[in-house]
């Protein structure tokens, strides 16, 4: 698979991702109710997943078109992960401690797929990745920068 390179760095980010998630809703949940603490480190998680995505998964400037649309992944997800779990703990008996992890691990590459479809621009059919912003004018035709 020629994206295997992107979908380990993906994955990666998603690691780093899933801790920045857990350290903000563990200081968050010293002060808020857990589903507002929960909520606002989620919020949190996704701004930091998009940067990091845009800087090392697919090598590119971020940009409003795919800061908007970047959530749609996290949709992706959390539908996958809502159902697998419902399939895995009410229809496998898999243990609930064990089972989000299981779901968590099928639900990657169909969120790449989402993810990678929003992040890397398509011309004619074909995916062409945008071209990183080294510190100068970008090559990126989908619209303004978030940082100049």
């Amino acid at each position: 698979m020629k994206d295997l390179p992107r979908l380990i760095r993906f994955g990666a980010v998603g690691v780093v991702n899933t801790g920045m998630y857990y350290s903000c809703y563990l200081a968050l949940h010293t002060e808020l109710p857990y589903l507002v603490a929960h909520t606002c480190a989620f919020i949190i998680a996704m701004i930091i997943s998009y940067f990091l995505n845009c800087a090392f998964t697919y090598r590119r400037s971020p940009s409003w078109k795919t800061f908007l649309l970047f959530p749609l992944s996290n949709v992706a997800n959390y539908v996958i992960t809502t159902i697998g779990l419902q399939i895995a703990v009410g229809e496998l008996n898999v243990d609930q401690r064990i089972a989000p992890l299981i779901v968590a691990v099928i639900a990657i590459p169909i969120t790449y797929v989402v993810a990678t479809a929003i992040m890397v621009e398509r011309r004619h059919g074909h995916h062409l990745p945008a071209q990183v912003d080294l510190g100068g004018a970008s090559a990126n035709k989908e619209g303004p920068e978030l940082a100049q």
